[in-house]
């Protein structure tokens, strides 16, 4: 609910440094205070045992809004490749068996598809994002999606997780060959993150009429 300032908290459920800073990005110019998980230690891990992206999405941020007491929003993104069946999935962070480690999940990707024909290495990247309040429970869940095709080899330097192998046929180039400002114009979290913007400008404004009225 709107914060005693001009700004309303809102917790991010990540401690993804370099997640956190892309959705900064994504929310500059919206009045929001953002707050991690790592501003919030006492949070107990709430375990991603959901089958899809939205299950996961929706855990989280009814668990996290529930310790934290404050308005949360969730987000469970991953790589899709049809090669793969879906693969890597919701296992996207640790597809290679261990914590997120991109090096090592790109690497265990490209031996995957090392066989696979370049008209067979489709994929696309999904994000789900919930939002939840802690006593009223969930606001809503959206998606996003943006389709592309898994290179044969790391390319740039830019982004993070899959984002050296994901090529955008559009741009000619991977997510990590080009700049923040690119991807965000047509990534799947941008597209997510915009939905989600809508969902929290409507709810926001039913509690500050509300709070008016006290």
């Amino acid at each position: 609910m709107p914060g005693s300032d001009s700004y309303t908290r809102l917790l991010v459920a990540t401690t993804n440094k370099k997640k956190l800073g892309e959705i900064q990005e994504l929310f500059a110019g919206f009045q929001l205070r953002l707050l991690s998980l790592a501003d919030l230690p006492a949070c107990q891990e709430i375990p991603e045992t959901g089958k899809t992206f939205k299950d996961n999405a929706v855990l989280k941020a009814l668990g996290y809004a529930h310790q934290s007491g404050l308005l949360t929003m969730a987000e469970d993104s991953g790589l899709c490749c049809d090669a793969l069946e879906g693969a890597p999935g919701v296992y996207s962070a640790r597809f290679a068996g261990g914590p997120c480690d991109d090096e090592a999940n790109n690497s265990k990707l490209l031996k995957l598809l090392n066989k696979i024909p370049d008209n067979c290495r489709g994929a696309h990247y999904t994000s789900a994002i919930a939002i939840a309040y802690p006593r009223e429970g969930l606001i809503g869940v959206v998606e996003g999606e943006v389709h592309g095709v898994i290179s044969r080899e790391l390319r740039g330097t830019h982004g993070f997780g899959y984002d050296p192998l994901f090529f955008y046929p559009a741009y000619g180039k991977t997510f990590g060959e080009v700049s923040a400002e690119m991807k965000h114009r047509v990534s799947h979290r941008a597209k997510a993150f915009e939905k989600a913007k809508v969902l929290l400008k409507q709810h926001l404004k039913i509690w500050a009429v509300q709070d008016s009225n006290l």
